[in-house]
């Protein structure tokens, strides 16, 4: 198994798919989970391997969502008696597994190297693509005369301005996609169209503030939406006193770390979501989420929730022989 998703894991890297490295490190009994279990869950909450009981699994998926928003890893601790069990910088969860045992569980997001796409063959690109790959970023060059070995640093190279491998995969959460526009006089409104069309966290245009009023007029009359151009930065890059290429790059990836870190803080310190309502199956002991539940059943003006269609039939045949000394507080429809 372990062997199964590690190639897994180094697949999504290949793809460059954002998915959380879920691993058990540390049980008390009883308990189906061992330590080192583990269990990859990617961004549409697909949700491969083992860390116990099917219970887990909804808190950990949502958990999982939410390291992949923020980029924060976390440790939680799934526990019978989450309120006793607190402990410093880990995360107390209820444990909802008829077994009552805890299980602590290490989540790991693995997101994509963040990527920077640079437009034109200038002095500027070229010290942007060195800098770029030092902070680990991944480089592409695009400039109609581009060729092998132009660029030092760029990870890939591409003549087409619209190149359909400049875009994210469809449905991708991972949008850290930086762009950067130094034409310099060659193609400028093409090359900023085209930065446009990949949506990019940030978009800078390396010109002086009059040669930028022109391209924005061009655009405007290209068609293009106003308000797609008020998000474009130029002059790019923070007032650091720039002159030689060398600094207007640093400058420009100085503000995309500022971007990036002003994010990070504000997704940190935003308002957690409700916490999600769950019921157990009265049959299998499942825990499910109440909203958009597929399989609900009444019995004695009570709503019950099922993990599948066969519980629910279980339940309603015979609900007694599973009420039968359990306290089941009831619960309003969905």
């Amino acid at each position: 198994m372990r062997a199964e998703l590690l190639q897994l894991a180094a697949d999504f890297v290949k793809r460059g798919e954002p998915f959380v490295l879920a691993t058990v490190v540390r049980r008390e009994s009883y308990s189906s989970a061992q330590q080192g279990d583990m269990a990859l869950i990617t961004a549409d909450g697909s949700y491969h391997g083992w860390l116990g009981g099917n219970c887990t699994k909804p808190t950990v998926k949502r958990e999982a969502r939410r390291a992949l928003l923020d980029g924060r890893p976390r440790l939680l601790s799934l526990s019978p008696e989450p309120s006793s069990d607190q402990r410093p910088g880990i995360t107390v969860l209820p444990m909802t597994c008829q077994s009552e045992g805890t299980v602590d569980i290490y989540l790991e997001p693995i997101l994509p190297a963040p990527r920077l796409v640079l437009f034109g063959l200038s002095p500027v690109v070229r010290a942007l693509a060195q800098l770029g790959k030092g902070l680990g970023y991944g480089v592409d060059v695009v400039d109609a005369q581009a060729s092998a070995g132009a660029v030092q640093g760029a990870d890939r190279l591409f003549k087409n301005l619209l190149a359909p491998e400049l875009q994210l995969p469809a449905g991708s959460t991972a949008r850290r996609l930086f762009a950067v526009v130094a034409t310099m006089g060659e193609n400028d409104e093409d090359a900023v169209a085209a930065a446009l069309s990949l949506q990019p966290t940030y978009l800078g245009v390396v010109a002086s503030k009059k040669r930028f009023a022109q391209l924005r007029d061009t655009l405007i009359g290209r068609g293009i939406a106003a308000e797609a151009l008020e998000r474009i930065k130029s002059p790019a890059g923070l007032d650091l006193g720039a002159r030689l290429p060398e600094e207007v790059a640093l400058s420009i990836l100085a503000e995309v770390v500022q971007l990036q870190r002003l994010r990070v803080d504000a997704s940190a310190g935003a308002e957690p979501a409700p916490p999600e309502v769950e019921e157990l199956d009265p049959v299998c002991g499942m825990t499910v989420v109440v909203a958009g539940a597929r399989h609900v059943g009444e019995h004695a003006g009570r709503f019950f929730y099922f993990c599948n269609a066969r519980c629910r039939e279980k339940f309603l045949a015979t609900p007694e022989r599973y009420l039968t000394g359990r306290v089941i507080p009831p619960t309003g429809p969905r």
